[in-house]
């Protein structure tokens, strides 16, 4: 482990070692038997001593001693000395214990538990901590255990950040060390402390971390340090509104349900049941406390003062990038309303790791109330025919979405210096594979910050090619690089409005539906759903996806194809339960019930943990059916579909069929059969 390799036992030390099992056995015997009866006499915590000598991590024999401690300490006078002695005691044992394993976690727990009693040796601590250290630098109990003493002893981070520079310079494959580093400048720049402001601090970090990887480029300590470093660089600790939707000076189309006569409007045209909108706002990372108070709205729609958000998020986190909150209208109110929406005028949006939201922004949209004249349509929806290609040269998606314009005025120039100077310094080192995955980072990195138009997606194609050698050269982590190299194609395909439209349609059987087309493209991974709050049918056919993680954001889906992926069960498809507008879904020809481990079904309960599903009457009626089909019928139950396809799955058949028809009862369209009433 960590480099050094093991050594065959010679022949008296497995001698030697059987002797001390016989001997470890008839400890443990008589220990058991003094722990069972409470017997706290010199004799018997002695005992307890030889144990732990030959092992170390006898956790029961470690609780037995606090337990002997306590019993001491109750029985005799507030004296000093004598707490002193006793406490004395369990460090010298302590000692002993890590001089026979250094990397005991019983016994760095128990000198934790003794110093919390206010042993007055605390300051010998450190002195014993460098003795410890230097017979093994890395070892990351002694270095969480010097945190802990440090943190008794009220010693300045200045001064421990200036123990790692001498640690690290002495071993540039002390991982524990440039690990403490971190967290020791973490706080530092978090604090603002004197001189460690980041746009001084970080650059000369980058100056440090390069001789420990140029020194030995194939040691991960420095690798590591330079990946936390990359973050600390692109960290903006204020939360931002990415997007939204609707989006600044974009104007919909509102109706009831049906479908509008003859429209063939560029606008988005929403039709619902419910006579609501969502409307969405995207932060760039997760927040909490979006209110009503914090969110206010100026419109003439009716019905719309007690407006509740909520946060999408599969893990029914109170926290979340997106928050969806839905506005009335009435479709017979033929009209044209201005919408003012005001995002964080008042303060008590948070994001998770505590900081505020800073950067007030205001949009306005312009909404339409239509009448429905057509009844609605049942017929099915085709993923073949009824496209209309989007024309590239029109300015029509400008009016669906806001590209990289929410962006508070951030400073990006000290962020975008130190990434170039990384990119250059790294194109040195691109033959490697390590040199090649920072690169592929770096870069991203680089086009995050990029708001040039006219520069603005040119390293991409770079990005992939770095991807593409990876999965070539690093067969052990290729769904990484798979993966990684799907969230680039996605950042490039959504970097301007050009290349966006060429994968854009518009679909004439359902109100001119916007239809984002990403089949046979490879994909593994969901990304850049910020930009894509407008798309209505999304077709992901072909692809490697292996979930639908993401998708939760976007809000306005009513028509999903994820056919011929590698979904391998319904609870991949979890997210999806938050996309109520979904009416026809399309996971024919996956893996579906084909894995009898499946790694995914832990994305939403259990019926063995939640009783609620023998609370309808599906599960009244077929118990036995439910808890078989469990993860379907926590997915399905919460979509109002219109239109499924399950075919070519391991799980389809006429009984799942039917069990589907139990758990979607408005569903019209079953693997392209229309079902009777």
């Amino acid at each position: 482990m960590h480099g050094r390799p093991r050594k065959a036992s010679k022949p008296e030390e497995e001698a030697a070692s059987a002797a001390k099992a016989v001997k470890l056995r008839s400890l443990q015997s008589q220990f058991m038997k003094n722990h069972h009866d409470k017997i706290y006499t010199e004799e018997a915590i002695e005992l307890s001593t030889k144990l732990l000598e030959i092992n170390p991590e006898a956790y029961t024999a470690w609780n037995y001693r606090k337990l002997a401690v306590e019993d001491s300490l109750s029985r005799i006078d507030s004296d000093p000395n004598l707490v002193n002695s006793i406490l004395d005691e369990e460090l010298r044992v302590v000692e002993s214990a890590l001089r026979q394993n250094f990397k005991s976690y019983g016994a760095w727990h128990h000198r934790k538990w003794v110093l919390s009693k206010g042993h007055s040796s605390i300051a010998h601590e450190l002195k014993l901590l460098d003795k410890f250290q230097r017979l093994d630098s890395r070892n990351f109990h002694a270095w969480n255990y010097r945190r802990f003493v440090v943190e008794l002893t009220k010693r300045s981070e200045q001064d421990e950040l200036q123990y790692t520079d001498d640690m690290i310079n002495n071993n540039f494959s002390n991982y524990s060390a440039w690990h403490n580093r971190s967290v020791l400048l973490s706080s530092l720049l978090a604090q603002n402390a004197d001189g460690f402001m980041p746009n001084e601090r970080i650059p000369d970090e980058y100056d440090l971390v390069h001789s420990a990887i140029f020194t030995d480029p194939d040691d991960q300590s420095g690798w590591f340090y330079h990946l936390w470093l990359l973050d600390q660089t692109l960290n903006v600790e204020t939360p931002l509104l990415t997007s939204s939707w609707p989006s600044h000076g974009s104007t919909i189309i509102l109706s009831g349900a049906g479908c509008l006569n003859g429209s063939s409007s560029k606008f988005t045209t929403f039709c619902s049941e419910s006579g609501s909108f969502p409307l969405i706002l995207y932060f760039d990372q997760a927040v909490g406390g979006v209110s009503s108070s914090t969110v206010t709205i100026d419109s003439e729609l009716k019905g719309n003062e007690d407006l509740v958000w909520e946060p999408i998020s599969y893990k029914n986190s109170q926290v979340s990038c997106v928050w969806v909150t839905h506005l009335k209208y009435v479709s017979t109110d033929l009209c044209e309303y201005k919408v003012k929406i005001r995002v964080g005028n008042s303060p008590g949006i948070v994001s998770s790791r505590g900081h505020n939201f800073r950067a007030p922004y205001e949009f306005v949209f312009t909404a339409h109330v239509h009448d429905t004249v057509k009844d609605s349509q049942e017929g099915i929806v085709s993923w073949t025919d009824g496209f209309d290609i989007w024309d590239a040269k029109s300015k029509d998606l400008n009016s669906l979405i806001t590209l990289d314009q929410l962006q508070a005025e951030i400073d990006f120039k000290w962020r975008q210096e130190a990434i170039d100077s990384e990119v250059e310094c790294f194109g040195i080192l691109s033959d490697s594979k390590i040199g090649k995955l920072t690169l592929a980072r770096l870069l991203m990195a680089r086009e995050a910050m990029v708001s040039d138009d006219a520069v603005k997606g040119v390293r991409y194609e770079e990005i992939l090619q770095l991807y593409n050698d990876l999965m070539a050269l690093d067969s052990s982590h290729y769904q990484y690089y798979k993966d990684e190299h799907s969230v680039a194609f996605l950042h490039k395909m959504t970097s301007s409005s050009e290349s966006l439209s060429r994968h854009l349609f518009r679909y004439r059987g359902m109100n001119n539906l916007v239809c984002l087309r990403l089949n046979n493209l490879s994909l593994s991974r969901i990304a850049s759903v910020e930009k894509l709050l407008f798309v209505q049918m999304l077709d992901l056919s072909h692809n490697e996806l292996h979930s639908t993680e993401g998708l939760e954001a976007m809000q306005l889906l009513s028509c999903l194809n994820l056919s011929h992926n590698r979904i391998r069960s319904f609870s991949a498809l979890d997210s999806l339960r938050h996309v109520k507008q979904l009416k026809v879904l399309d996971v024919s020809h996956n893996h579906i019930g084909k894995h009898s481990v499946d790694t995914t079904r832990y994305l939403c309960s259990s019926p063995l943990s939640n009783s609620e599903w023998s609370q309808d009457d599906v599960g009244r009626q077929n118990p036995g059916l439910v808890t078989k089909y469990w993860d379907a019928y926590f997915v399905l139950r919460d979509l109002n579909l219109k239109q499924l396809d399950i075919a070519g799955n391991e799980i389809s058949g006429n009984e799942f069929s039917s069990f589907v028809l139990q758990v979607v009862p408005k569903l019209v369209w079953l693997d392209g059969q229309k079902l009777g009433n």
